[in-house]
């Protein structure tokens, strides 16, 4: 495994870094007094949109899609760039046009998506001038088993008619959001795994209530889209909006969960990168009990433990992205939930003690510490939670000696 950095990745680092520098953190406090300043409460601060019409200029666009339809890099080329956009979490990822859900949903059209779908809602979401959602996600089963999404979605002549509620929906309060993934079951009879399917659905189509926002730990989100609880009431579309074919739904959902697993832990790394810089700084320049914070023996061992803990993750992030280069997702797997497990607890170690550190300061409003936590935090939960990520190794590693008492 050789996990240096390329030719084109260090160029492509270069020149995000210094976009971060000139851009991305001097246009945080102009984001956060936008986003006090708005009439509309889910209205997205007009320096998002500067953003990436300077990213795009600067070729700092689409990094996360690989093949013809991105910038054709791999997941290993992929994953420095996505730490580096994780250190501003609210603002780089969108201001590249590498920010979920929208991430997750141009993979499945370009994957899956047949020429029509494409042209219409995949090429606006390349371009960055439309949002989406991914609508899989219900309050009234547990969904970490996708296999208990009740969701209908049933056909009638040349329509499908769709009904169901959802929940935690992130983007849909987004006034740029025009599509929705929409799972559902097609077949309720057919084996577990194919009686899912994937449907697009307008955000216009009549029948469809976005109903509120929902919060994460007392914030709503707003800045990117929120998370809405959404109703589809009889919701017609057009036979030819299913995604491949009826009982897909499941096999989609995995293709689309394996690549945001490794992107949500590659912007971990930075988020805990930039908790680390903020926890040293802080540490310096305070005092307490006649000395500076940063010489208490406490102190110093947290910020040891943070170094070590990023450069274990930092290193299994890298092995899961060369891994899924080399064997594919499905050789991956285990790595994938590895890190999936690993990478959002070790960071929120992190963002805890720099929080410690910080104090009153760590909770406030003045550092980002407190939103750090709490979306970082989420990523125990999203695209599954931590003890079905368990659950699952256990198994693959238990059948290695299942096989062999069989023998």
């Amino acid at each position: 495994m050789d996990f240096a950095f390329d030719e084109k990745t260090e160029e492509l680092r270069g020149k995000l870094l210094e976009f971060m520098d000139s851009h991305i953190y001097p246009a945080e406090p102009v984001f956060e007094q936008q986003l006090a300043e708005r009439d509309d409460p889910w209205a997205i601060p007009p320096v998002v949109e500067e953003l990436k019409a300077e990213a795009r200029k600067r070729g700092l666009w689409n990094f996360f899609l690989p093949g013809e339809h991105g910038a054709g890099l791999t997941n290993l080329q992929y994953a420095p760039l996505a730490e580096i956009t994780g250190r501003s979490i609210r603002l780089a990822p969108t201001a590249l046009n590498c920010a979920a859900p929208d991430t997750g949903n141009m993979e499945v059209l370009a994957m899956f998506g047949n020429e029509q779908q494409q042209k219409q809602w995949l090429e606006p979401l390349l371009n960055g001038e439309i949002r989406s959602a991914f609508a899989m996600t219900e309050p009234d089963v547990a969904s970490s088993d996708a296999r208990n999404i009740e969701t209908a979605i049933r056909r009638d002549g040349d329509e499908y008619v769709v009904n169901g509620r959802k929940w935690y929906i992130s983007g849909a309060m987004n006034p740029a959001c025009k599509i929705f993934i929409v799972m559902g079951k097609t077949d309720p009879d057919a084996a577990p795994h194919k009686q899912q399917s994937m449907i697009l659905v307008p955000r216009d189509t009549p029948g469809v209530t976005v109903k509120r926002g929902m919060h994460v730990f007392g914030y709503d989100d707003s800045d990117h889209g929120g998370h809405a609880e959404v109703l589809f009431e009889d919701v017609r579309v057009p036979v030819e909006n299913l995604i491949a074919g009826e009982g897909d739904g499941f096999a989609i959902a995995q293709a689309r969960l394996g690549p945001g697993r490794i992107h949500h832990c590659m912007r971990a790394i930075g988020m805990a990168e930039r908790a680390l810089e903020l926890m040293c700084r802080r540490a310096i320049s305070r005092e307490a009990f006649g000395k500076p914070i940063a010489q208490q023996g406490v102190v110093q061992d947290w910020i040891a433990e943070s170094r070590v803990k990023i450069e274990q993750q930092r290193l299994l992030v890298l092995k899961t992205a060369w891994l899924m280069d080399t064997v594919g997702n499905q050789g991956a797997h285990t790595e994938i939930q590895a890190i999936k497990i690993s990478t959002p607890i070790t960071v929120e170690w992190i963002l805890d003690k720099a929080v410690q550190v910080h104090g009153a300061g760590g909770v406030s409003q003045d550092f980002p510490l407190a939103a750090m936590w709490a979306g970082n935090r989420t990523l125990r939960l999203a695209d599954g939670p931590d003890e079905v990520h368990k659950r699952s190794l256990a198994r693959r590693e238990l059948k290695k000696y299942l096989s062999e008492g069989a023998k």
